[in-house]
């Protein structure tokens, strides 16, 4: 069971092949690039690789505005390198995620340029059309003050097209079952190319059927429970990782009421609490947000992430709420975006390392599967000069050598940070590799811990009650063995004191310091945190733990 659940104490890093390793010199990071610093990842510790889309494309929404989804675009390499790297991943123990960006294609596509062009070709119905404009041609925008509308003219069909995000990338129609079809066929040829599974991108969108004037879509979760199992007959230990943004009563739908869903779903909910957490310094909403997303099926997992590739995205928070992030994180209106987001970096916004700290041992802790960005483990900054969300998309700061070690070429995808604080010469993996106690080293050593605290993927949990609004407490237990996690998003140092009501578990050892600390005559814990503090202890005996493995 455990081995096919490898997810459940997985640790995975996400990152964008254009912007991580360059080697042929062309200023766009390349898949021979990546192979190259796969010791890099594996001696951080990583054993999930996320890869954002590397598809041929026209490249005008960071790639994922697909052309061809059996290919790989030729400032990446060819398939020869995927497969090469693929491999030499494997070697090390490394599994590999592909981005599933079947939502929508490029209007450069084949398919769509057939569609639109011949009414007659079997291609016209694998995108959704109007021959009236619609009357809600301009709500349900994705991208609101950036994007225009949801239903645009095509001079060359005479008809509207819908496309939920921009107007270079209409939908596809995913009622039509020959559509179904081809996603899986895009499905088992990456699946026969080694990957272990999807991040699907867009999932509710995936799943409503487009109609023109029709306010209230269905959304049909049977395509999903067909995406399911079309996966675990090709390839039983494969899963799906579903991006859907969706409030807390909605997210069993995704999982499968019968675990027929999506494997692992990003926790969008918990992860705009944490941020108001940090900002605000009370965590009895985020304790709430944990609560409201508890997942009891065994088989499902959420994902817990801080920063990915697109905005910070708020629009869950209530409006007093998003003001306070908003105060702390991103007071000028250019680090804001799409009036719900913010477009920063995670070490930028917070400004020191404790948070930073604070922020990553809180996410690490989390009942799910942690998701690091690329360059975080470094504390990279941002490029506010950039627009929209290519602000987070800058470079790997390898070195302090020129353009950062990224690449060899005078032009480059995106420009490397080079001012400032944040600025390669700074903040970079070479520098931080010969610092003991330089961020990159510490993330190396929360890896390991989470990974030895396997309770955390697949325990039960309760939320302690430490009587100190600012201090998040969390206690898991599964086969015997106990974890108690704390944070403290205060400035200020508190002591907590809380009843575990087990007798076995009167000792707690600190798994981060060489400390002990034993109930009183009351048998209560009395732990002190310092202003951002976290502690992680192991309860009761530990002799059965020694060589206890996921």
């Amino acid at each position: 069971m455990i081995e096919d659940l490898w997810y459940k104490n997985a640790v995975m890093y996400s990152l964008d092949l254009e912007t991580f390793m360059d080697l042929s010199g062309d200023g766009v990071g390349d898949f021979e690039g990546l192979t190259r610093r796969l010791d890099y990842l594996h001696a951080l510790g990583i054993d999930t690789v996320w890869l954002a889309p590397f598809q041929p494309t026209p490249n005008k929404d960071n790639g994922y505005d697909i052309s061809d989804y059996y290919g790989v675009d030729r400032r990446h390499g060819s398939s020869g390198n995927f497969v090469e790297f693929i491999h030499l991943a494997k070697k090390r123990g490394i599994k590999v995620i592909i981005d599933l960006v079947v939502n929508h294609t490029s209007d450069q596509h084949p398919w769509f340029q057939e569609a639109r062009s011949d009414k007659n070709s079997k291609y016209r119905d694998w995108y959704v059309w109007s021959k009236e404009k619609p009357d809600d041609w301009d709500k349900g925008m994705v991208f609101p003050g950036v994007q225009e509308a949801t239903w645009t003219y095509d001079k060359v069909a005479k008809e509207y097209f819908f496309h939920r995000f921009y107007k270079f990338q209409p939908d596809l129609n995913i009622d039509n079952p020959e559509v179904r079809a081809e996603i899986k066929r895009i499905m088992g040829y990456w699946l026969q190319m080694g990957v272990a599974g999807f991040r699907v991108d867009a999932v509710p969108f995936i799943l409503e059927s487009q109609v023109p004037n029709e306010t209230k879509r269905k959304q049909r979760f049977e395509y999903l429970h067909e995406m399911r199992r079309f996966v675990q007959w090709r390839r039983g230990d494969a899963v799906l990782l579903g991006e859907a943004n969706v409030i807390p009563e909605e997210s069993m739908k995704y999982f499968g009421e019968n675990s027929d869903g999506i494997h692992l779903m990003f926790n969008f909910y918990v992860n705009q609490y944490m941020f108001y957490a940090l900002a605000t310094g009370d965590a009895e909403p985020l304790a709430k947000a944990l609560e409201a997303t508890r997942n009891t099926m065994p088989a499902a997992q959420w994902a817990h992430f801080l920063r990915n590739h697109d905005e910070l995205d708020l629009g869950r928070l209530t409006e007093e709420e998003r003001q306070k992030v908003f105060a702390r994180f991103a007071p000028d209106e250019n680090m804001q975006l799409y009036g719900r987001g913010i477009r920063r970096r995670l070490s930028t916004m917070l400004g020191n390392r404790l948070q930073s700290e604070l922020a990553y041992s809180l996410m690490f802790s989390l009942p799910g599967t942690p998701v690091i960005r690329y360059g975080d483990e470094i504390g990279m900054g941002d490029n506010l000069s950039l627009e929209e969300r290519n602000a987070v998309r800058t470079p790997m700061q390898w070195s302090a050598d020129n353009q950062a070690g990224f690449s060899k070429a005078d032009k480059l995808i995106h420009p490397v940070v080079e001012e400032g604080p944040y600025a390669y010469e700074h903040v970079n993996v070479e520098t931080q590799r010969r610092q003991p106690d330089s961020l990159l080293n510490w993330m190396t050593t929360i890896i390991r811990l989470r990974q030895e605290c396997t309770e955390i993927g697949w325990g039960d949990w309760q939320i302690l009650d430490t009587g100190v609004p600012s201090v998040l407490g969390m206690h898991y237990n599964w086969q015997g063995s106990s974890l108690v996690v704390l944070h403290n998003f205060a400035e200020k140092a508190y002591e907590v004191v809380f009843d575990l009501k087990q007798k076995e578990e009167s000792k707690l050892v600190d798994l981060m310091a060489n400390t002990e600390s034993k109930v009183d005559d009351k048998g209560l814990h009395h732990i002190t945190l310092e202003a951002y503090g976290y502690r992680w202890f192991r309860a009761g005996d530990l002799s059965h733990l020694m060589f206890k493995q996921g």
